[in-house]
């Protein structure tokens, strides 16, 4: 059920809501957190609205979207409610703010807050360059951002490492943990080996791959590259180098991938690229600080930076065709020098 209310105010869409629950029996009491999504009003704002939808059934809870319309409209909140089967297993409130109020967000976030339930604040794409002191994100005890949405991924990485605090968390940062549970496994084998380099491969926007290869320079203590994949999409190999050989994890097709170790047979992984649905629905299982997400972003001026890896054979093959090239150059001076010399 979808129910509009236009031109509004926030006292009457929390009294449409009381007046819903008493008759519909939609139980507020059951959701476990308050889940505010904050975006520009949009065709993509629906996107967000169906993965909160989507992780709901595992978390149920109120969503209340904020979404900024045209600054220079007259002041006016429009707002949405949607209950039932258009809201999953949660309630869904849609603000949609014009003019002024714009800017007011948390001013009309908080009359529609649960009672004694966690916030959790979520910019699906733009997010504030320091979330925690986002007029939102100060009444919430997590944030969730997404550099991959970011305009530009890896500067949006950097300054989420200048600004984080405790309950900080993104996206892109979910997205390794199929990564990181097979590299983790890999290493509890035998032989028992200290890492002594490590090569991270993956596309040149790609925040998911800078923030695989910090972790692995926090872990290892080892020095590790950061190469610029050729093609691909996201992650596309990892190596391990050790005394007696090294783990590879290549993922060519962002679906699966193929490990490879000394003494064992290759062995194919899923490694499908994760959706927000299921990135947010992880997020969401805990609300205290995540430590290890921290050191990795410390770990971003470890990296060391490298050439594309795709590349490889191809600059093996690249001094035949300088040869090549100039064996062309020097025959054509040659062939110019040919010419009868003009009689005198």
């Amino acid at each position: 059920m979808i129910i509009d209310l236009p031109a509004t105010t926030t006292s009457q869409v929390n009294a449409k809501l009381v007046d819903l629950r008493e008759k519909g029996g939609a139980v507020t009491l059951g959701r476990v957190l308050t889940l505010v999504i904050v975006t520009d009003d949009g065709e993509r704002t629906e996107e967000a609205i169906e993965a909160a939808n989507d992780a709901s059934r595992e978390h149920p809870c109120r969503v209340i979207v904020v979404a900024r319309g045209a600054k220079k409209a007259a002041a006016r909140l429009d707002a949405q409610i949607r209950v039932g089967g258009d809201a999953g297993a949660s309630e869904v409130v849609v603000l949609r703010l014009y003019g002024p109020l714009a800017d007011e967000g948390a001013s009309c976030v908080v009359p529609l807050l649960l009672p004694d339930a966690p916030l959790v604040a979520w910019w699906p794409f733009e997010a504030p360059a320091n979330p925690s002191q986002d007029p939102i994100g100060q009444l919430a005890q997590r944030r969730i951002t997404d550099s991959a949405a970011e305009r530009v991924p890896a500067k949006a990485l950097t300054v989420r490492a200048k600004h984080y605090a405790d309950g900080d968390t993104d996206l892109a940062w979910t997205r390794l943990t199929l990564w990181r549970a097979v590299l983790a496994a890999a290493m509890d084998l035998p032989p028992f080996e200290k890492v002594t380099e490590a090569t991270v491969t993956g596309a040149g926007d790609s925040p998911s791959t800078e923030l695989l290869a910090a972790w692995l320079a926090t872990c290892l203590k080892a020095p590790v590259k950061r190469v610029k994949a050729a093609d691909g999409q996201g992650i596309v190999a990892v190596e391990l180098k050790r005394r007696s050989g090294s783990v590879e994890l290549h993922r060519p097709d962002t679906k699966v991938g193929t490990l490879t170790q000394p003494g064992q047979p290759s062995r194919r992984v899923a490694l499908q690229r994760r959706s927000i649905r299921d990135c947010l629905t992880e997020e969401l299982r805990r609300l205290d600080p995540d430590e290890i997400y921290e050191n990795a972003l410390k770990g971003l001026d470890k990296i060391v930076r490298g050439r594309a890896g795709t590349k490889t054979a191809a600059a093996r093959k690249a001094p035949a065709k300088k040869s090549t090239t100039k064996t062309t150059a020097t025959k054509k001076p040659a062939a110019k020098a040919k010419p009868p010399k003009p009689q005198s």
